[in-house]
């Protein structure tokens, strides 16, 4: 019964930490909440541009090693006629 009860505490104790926490957070706050969304969109927009860039410039390589073995197969098959 008594851990019961110390696990309530402490469930509670965590509750009003969070209530707290986030009650601080938003009164300290920098940025209104707009502001801080349209930071949040554009960091988004950032590391989806940064994908995109990473992932064609992925694709480009693997077009290159493609079209070598390709290459060497057409030689090899050349060598061999």
């Amino acid at each position: 019964m008594e851990k019961s009860s110390d696990a309530a505490k402490i469930i509670g104790a965590l509750i009003i930490g969070a209530a707290v926490g986030g009650a601080l957070g938003l009164l300290f706050a920098p940025d209104k909440g707009s502001e801080t969304r349209k930071k949040l969109m554009r960091s988004g927009e950032d590391t989806l541009k940064d994908l995109e860039e990473r992932f064609n410039d992925y694709l480009a390589e693997l077009k290159g090693e493609v079209e070598s073995v390709q290459a060497k197969e057409k030689a090899c098959e050349e060598k061999m006629s």
